[in-house]
């Protein structure tokens, strides 16, 4: 196998790439095919996970490796001997897509072209850590991938260049997030074309206009059974496959991976399953009922309503809760 510096195209851009979680891995990919010298990977540190508390690489950096790119995992990026590492690699340009640390104006103002971040919404729309999800979770039609020139602040930056992705009424967190990686890595290389070839325009946002949303946390899939059942199933949706959304049966932990809103009504306490086939249970929310079609139980494997009530009673009149 030919070593990766020497396939690279030396009349392209020298590229620093700093990104950590799938979404990331794509783009990358996408710049080496394009031809791109990718000098160096920039990733979070490795991780411990499982519950042999296992170290884990980052997917950028198994990306970079298997592409035999140096990466560099700074636990603060904003420290100067950071700064310096980077400095001797006299990049082009910097591309950032959810690295997961703050850069410096230092570091901003380092490459020939500056640091392009890669960012899943439509920009000023949704600026802050998790816009697929939220994306979801809100009922939005549309979104999308926005690339831009990075300044100091949050997401703030000069906009260069959009693509708008249609959200599906069956839309999850999960398949949101691989149509956006996608749409992001092409733009991203567009929009590196258009720096180099001078035809890029940088337009400032609208701050009046944006929204800021944070970040996810396990804690928000615990349901909350007086809100709408609209509401309930897009964050359904929106939490799946991470963190997914949960609620308590019988003092268990009960997760819920699919459910429909289902017509009718009830006087019912908010929580109460007002309705079991074999098929399904239906549960009575703050506003309409909730059929949930994909469940798991604490201890047991992840399976459609029906296979679940084979297994498990569940009685007419049971509380889920909180």
């Amino acid at each position: 196998m030919i070593p990766y510096m020497q396939r690279v195209k030396r009349n392209n851009m020298r590229v620093v790439f700093m990104g950590t979680p799938d979404f990331s891995v794509g783009i990358l990919e996408e710049i080496i095919q394009a031809g791109h010298e990718v000098l160096l990977v920039v990733t979070q540190p490795d991780k411990p996970k499982g519950r042999g508390n296992t170290m884990q690489f980052p997917p950028v950096k198994e990306c970079a490796l298997a592409h035999g790119i140096e990466v560099f995992q700074p636990k603060k990026i904003r420290e100067d001997a950071s700064t310096e590492y980077l400095k001797k690699y006299e990049a082009d340009i910097f591309i950032v897509a959810a690295f997961g640390q703050i850069l410096t104006k230092k570091i901003l103002d380092m490459p020939k072209y500056g640091c392009v971040n890669v960012h899943a919404s439509l920009l000023p729309k949704y600026r802050g850590a998790a816009p697929i999800q939220w994306a979801v979770i809100n009922g939005d039609e549309i979104t999308g991938v926005t690339t831009m020139r990075m300044d100091v602040g949050i997401d703030t930056g000069d906009m260069i260049a959009k693509r708008e992705v249609r959200i599906a009424e069956d839309e999850t967190g999960g398949s949101l997030f691989d149509k956006l990686a996608e749409t992001g890595a092409k733009l991203c290389v567009e929009t590196m074309e258009m720096i180099e070839n001078g035809t890029a325009k940088y337009v400032p946002q609208d701050n009046e206009a944006s929204t800021h949303v944070g970040m996810i946390t396990k804690e928000m899939g615990d349901i909350d059974w007086t809100k709408s059942a609209a509401e309930i199933e897009r964050l359904i949706r929106g939490l799946n496959p991470w963190p997914s959304a949960y609620t308590r049966l019988n003092d268990k932990t009960f997760k819920i991976w699919k459910a429909k809103v289902a017509e009718g009504n009830s006087s019912q306490t908010p929580g109460t399953v007002v309705h079991v086939d074999k098929n399904e249970m239906v549960v009575q929310t703050g506003d309409g009922q909730l059929a949930l079609l994909e469940v798991q139980l604490e201890g047991k494997k992840r399976m459609d309503a029906g296979a679940f009530l084979r297994g498990y009673s569940v009685e007419e009149g049971t509380r889920l809760t909180q």
